[in-house]
């Protein structure tokens, strides 16, 4: 009985229970916690000597990648080395990223990692480059590089405006037998044919033509020097960018141009000549080509940013500076230059008392006597200016392009070009010993032929003068810049200009018509290989023919 009263108890409590309203449970506040960093990564390509892949990030307000030359699937890297020691790279959407410069059928891991606050997260992939195709072989015996320079003005009325006549002419180029074309992209006005925002492009240059000499303007807005890339790689030839170097204007009978002609804030980056009057900026001077002043540290970064636009050219074989050096033995006298002569000697100089005489323009003999305190250390200053500058050069565009020939033209005469402050010799070449007479023993330390991955010799002589082994000879040139850069440059090119070579009317059609053909063999087999000087001198007077011959020559006796 009691247990029966029990549960009508219980039940009545239930039901009781059932009548009241149930109580909601409410969940006490969380913080709001951010979702966790995260990353994915994706191949995309891989070439011979590149890979691309993609990088997504998630939540991240921090990305980087860094690839790792590796074919241990062990190593693993952390979030923070991947920050710490990686690329930066965009953080809020995906993208696709590409490493160049890299080993051919090699295996690599590619980390990305995100971080957000204090919180981060990795990811990797492992790709492994192509093998490099083999390269074509063309038909016929195969020549070391033979070179032509194709000047700016000269060729401009050809070029400026005609993508058709540069294909044209380098077709002619091709046929000949050249391997190397060398397209002059900042002339002596300083100013540019190729793609950069610190000079002005050429707009006119001034030319011979029909009728005498005119301007000739550039209306054409295609890229000139990407044309001759372009077509030059599609006919099979090498393509290097020529730059004159030190020049920043000049003037004729057409007008003046130039970044030192537009800009007088920068009448200061011009040289400052010794001339017989006194020191004279060369804007206020005779001249007709405005050199800079090569100690000037401003003119230095101003052509060092220059050459890196130029070398941003990825498809561009080479780059070959011209007039890299001094105007004459009449430059550069200015304060500026004073200044640093007199740091580098350790005390106060007169420089036409202690170096040379106003308006000394000719060679070291007895002209010039030693009771001239530091003539010989003055030459030896400017050529240290020279090299140097080259190793900053060299520096600035391997910065852009790592893969990039660099080189000098300079001229054949290096008993006598000490005039414009330029030593093209090895470092291993005792200057002081074969030449006592202008070089100290110091002089040497300042070849830079061990910076040049390529040099084109001035063998500017006569068509009569095709064979010899001194100077003022083709084949002796290129015979003793083989013996002055002493196997430090690993191509030493040489040979004539064929179309200013005979200014006194000496010889005949005929005879010139053989020199060239003549000048390329022993040229070639004096050096490393041939350079001709210039493609319009073989329009003009129709000699493709005879340098055709000549190069045949070469291939016959290989």
């Amino acid at each position: 009985m009691k247990k029966f009263l029990f549960c009508i108890g219980l039940a009545a409590a239930l039901i009781g229970c059932d009548n009241e309203s149930n109580p909601t449970y409410e969940f006490p506040a969380r913080p709001d916690v951010e979702p966790l960093p995260e990353v994915k990564i994706e191949a995309v390509k891989a070439e011979a000597y590149a890979l691309e892949f993609t990088i997504t990030p998630q939540n991240a307000t921090e990305c980087a990648y860094l690839c790792i030359e590796t074919d241990d699937d062990d190593v693993q890297l952390s979030a923070a080395e991947v920050l710490a020691q990686g690329v930066q790279a965009e953080a809020t959407e995906s993208k696709t990223y590409r490493i160049e410069n890299l080993w051919e059928e090699t295996s690599y891991n590619i980390y990305a990692a995100v971080r957000s606050g204090d919180r981060s997260s990795v990811n990797a992939i492992k790709m492994t480059t192509d093998v490099a195709p083999a390269p074509s072989v063309p038909e016929g015996p195969q020549t070391n590089p033979m070179y032509i320079w194709v000047d700016a003005a000269a060729n401009f009325p050809d070029f400026a405006n005609s993508k058709d006549n540069i294909r044209r002419d380098l077709t002619l180029a091709k046929q000949t037998g050249f391997t190397d074309v060398v397209v002059d992209v900042r002339p002596t006005n300083g100013d540019i044919l190729f793609q950069s925002s610190h000079c002005d492009q050429v707009k006119w240059l001034g030319a011979w033509v029909t009728g005498g000499y005119g301007k000739i303007n550039r209306t054409a807005d295609w890229d000139y020097l990407g044309a001759f890339i372009e077509i030059g790689h599609e006919l099979g030839l090498r393509i290097h960018a020529g730059f004159n170097t030190m020049v920043g204007g000049n003037k004729s009978s057409l007008g003046s141009q130039g970044v030192l002609v537009r800009d007088s804030s920068k009448k200061d980056w011009a040289t400052t000549l010794n001339t017989k009057s006194g020191f004279v900026n060369t804007l206020d001077s005779d001249e007709t080509t405005y050199f800079f002043n090569p100690n000037h540290p401003e003119v230095q970064e101003y052509l060092c940013n220059l050459l890196r636009d130029l070398a941003a050219y990825e498809d561009l074989d080479g780059i070959i500076l011209d007039r890299g050096r001094y105007d004459s033995m009449l430059s550069d006298f200015s304060d500026l230059t004073k200044e640093q002569f007199e740091e580098y000697v350790g005390e106060e100089v007169d420089f036409n008392t202690d170096v040379m005489k106003a308006g000394f323009t000719g060679t070291i003999d007895a002209e010039m006597p030693y009771e001239y305190k530091h003539l010989k250390k003055w030459l030896e200053f400017r050529a240290k200016t020279i090299h140097d500058f080259m190793t900053k050069a060299k520096e600035a565009v391997r910065e852009v392009n790592s893969t990039i020939k660099f080189g000098v033209y300079v001229g054949g005469w290096y008993s006598t070009y000490y005039d414009v402050g330029v030593n093209w010799a090895s470092p291993n070449f005792n200057t002081g010993t074969a030449f006592p007479r202008w070089a100290t023993m110091e002089y040497k330390n300042f070849g830079y032929a061990d910076i040049m991955d390529h040099m084109l010799i001035g063998a500017y002589a006569s068509p009569g003068s095709v064979y010899g082994s001194s100077e003022w000879t083709m084949q002796g040139f290129c015979q003793l810049a083989m013996k002055y850069t002493n196997d430090d440059c690993p191509l030493v090119c040489g040979g004539p200009d064929v179309g200013n070579w005979d200014s006194s009317d000496k010889y005949t059609d005929e005879q010139e018509h053989q020199a060239v053909t003549n000048s390329v063999k022993a040229c070639y087999d004096a050096c490393d290989g041939y350079f001709l000087f210039d493609m319009i001198h073989l329009k003009k007077g129709d000699m493709w023919q005879y340098a055709k011959a000549g190069i045949d020559e070469v291939k016959e006796s290989l």
